[in-house]
């Protein structure tokens, strides 16, 4: 069968989207100026408390970037997404928190700046979902290179315009995403500023 869109659309640049996927259904992320880092999440629906873990998945497969062909697991150790394709051949980020209001008061911000872990928290509330914990999230196109010594580097990532990735459901879930607003650290590549997202739903 042939794979169908079924919904499409845009995430702003410094904003969330949360969505059902159904099993079996998948999620293509686009980046579509090629530079933009996005935190991603993925919940139960039936009981947001089991959700995506990097800290299970990363002994499971064995390594710790997140890469095409590799399956992620729940809190319970349960499948519940597959990186089908990527066309960024990136290692995607599963060692660093998502940024809040305390890493950029830690970095000098003295007002209120947007952040991956309020992001998140708002696009679940679009949907319903009024609490929910905000796990350690899959940095999708995030560059975090581990040194011979264990340093970890912030580096910029390899990318072009429309490279995207496919996530597929191992099981029903809701997948939140954020287009990191990190500004202050330069994490999006030759000084890029955060920006738009596309999306598409696939059957």
């Amino acid at each position: 069968m042939a794979v169908q869109v079924i919904d499409k659309g845009t995430i702003r640049g410094r904003r969330g989207k949360a969505l059902h996927l159904g099993k079996g259904q998948a999620l293509k992320l686009i980046n579509t100026h090629g530079h933009q880092v996005v935190d991603t999440w993925a919940f139960n629906p039936d009981d947001v408390r089991e959700y995506l873990s990097l800290e299970h998945t990363r002994p499971i497969i064995g390594k710790i970037y997140a890469e095409k062909g590799d399956t992620l697991y729940t809190n319970k150790r349960r499948p519940i997404l597959f990186m089908e394709e990527d066309t960024s051949n990136e290692k995607h980020d599963t060692l660093i928190a998502a940024c809040d209001i305390y890493r950029y008061n830690l970095l000098g911000c003295k007002d209120y700046h947007d952040n991956c872990t309020d992001n998140l928290r708002a696009a679940m509330r679009q949907i319903g979902i009024d609490e929910v914990e905000c796990p350690s999230p899959l940095n999708l196109w995030m560059c975090i290179p581990i040194t011979p010594n264990g340093e970890v580097v912030w580096a910029q990532p390899s990318l072009k315009e429309g490279d995207y990735i496919v996530l597929r459901a191992a099981m029903d879930c809701i997948v939140a995403m954020s287009c990191c607003p990190q500004d202050m650290v330069d994490i999006h590549g030759k000084g890029a500023k955060p920006t738009d997202v596309s999306y598409e739903t696939l059957s």
